[in-house]
């Protein structure tokens, strides 16, 4: 007996038997993966979410180098990880991990100057994070992105609050120094990120021209090769720290901050990362905080923190409406960076 292939590409979320891998495999819109034995509810009961620094902007300004945890699968409130390397530390924003490692690079801590080391920590466990090398820059206020394999950090603040298009990766299972990917459309800081396992996604952001101005453009890589950004569509509006998260099918940013008022908005948007186009509607945030910490699951997008808020929220990331309430993180914060075991570009 002769089996045809489909001559019509399959939905994405589609689920197969590989007959010669004997493995499941699942497709994102792009390309058939294998389903990955090692899952989050064997590793850790469920997906881990982490966020690690931040800041609070007021009443007054305040650093932390707290890393905190939880079981993003379920509801409840945060608990302690361990400390990061460095000290106090903010504007480490995106997910960058694997199914076992979550590594936090860059960042900015009040009074020094920027900074381009690396942090990682065993998702699976508990404690202070170690040293796994260094950036090829020293930065703050770029995004970052990883699928299984690689951690890839885009854009950023240069000594002097300058800006940089400077694309970098690591390998997530060794440790050692980043080396160079590729450049982003123009130099860029705060852009918001996620990832599939095969792109890497960037969306708005401050540009150098013509004088600081937001954007609203949405720019894309190939996670597997090196090379320059390309334009994947627009967000609604201008604005920057449209902080994102997704799973392997869909990319959600929060609104971030607008160049006039209301600065800021409850509203939040999504992309199909296999496809092309423009950010549509996808519901409400519970507020319109800035520099929100964003964590996923294969089937949630959580929200973890701001920059005045301790509040964790979520909704399923195949439905459009609002966020509901999830539990809380031990101490408001923003700004941080994040990481999960089940985030989409590791399916």
């Amino acid at each position: 007996m002769i089996e045809n292939p489909s001559l019509d590409r399959p939905p994405s979320g589609s689920i197969r038997f590989n007959t010669d891998s004997s493995k499941l495999e699942i497709y994102n819109g792009e390309a058939w993966w294998e389903i990955d034995s090692t899952s989050p509810e064997f590793q850790t009961g469920g997906t881990r979410g982490l966020v690690a620094g931040g800041y609070t902007p007021s009443p007054s300004f305040t650093q932390y180098n707290t890393i905190d945890f939880f079981n993003a699968s379920s509801l409840g409130d945060a608990i302690d990880f361990g400390d990061l390397t460095k000290g106090t530390i903010f504007d480490l924003a995106g997910q960058t991990s694997s199914r076992t490692r979550a590594i936090f690079g860059g960042g900015y801590q009040s009074g020094q100057p920027r900074q381009n080391s690396i942090d990682f920590v065993t998702i699976a466990s508990q404690g202070d994070a170690q040293d796994f090398g260094d950036l090829t820059r020293s930065s703050n206020a770029h995004s970052a992105c990883s699928n299984q394999t690689r951690a890839i950090y885009a854009g950023g603040y240069w000594p002097s609050n300058n800006k940089t298009n400077i694309i970098d990766y690591v390998t997530i299972a060794q440790t050692g120094n980043a080396v160079d990917f590729g450049d982003l459309i123009q130099q860029t800081r705060n852009t918001g990120s996620c990832a599939s396992p095969t792109r890497a996604v960037w969306a708005g952001g401050t540009v150098d021209a013509p004088s600081n101005d937001r954007q609203n453009v949405i720019q894309f890589v190939t996670i597997s090769t090196t090379g320059n950004s390309a334009d994947f569509g627009d967000l609604s509006s201008t604005r920057n720290t449209p902080y994102g998260a997704s799973n392997a099918i869909r990319g959600v940013f929060s609104y971030g901050y607008g160049p006039s008022s209301p600065h800021a908005s409850n509203a939040v948007e999504f992309i199909t990362i296999a496809s092309l186009g423009n950010a549509q509607d996808f519901g409400d945030a519970i507020d319109t905080n800035n520099h929100k910490n964003g964590v996923s699951t294969a089937t949630r997008i959580l929200w973890a923190g701001s920059g005045g808020s301790n509040v964790i929220q979520y909704k399923e990331i195949m439905t459009t409406g609002d966020f509901i309430d999830f539990g809380n993180l031990t101490v408001a914060r923003g700004s941080g960076a994040t990481g999960s075991n089940g985030h989409g570009g590791l399916f």
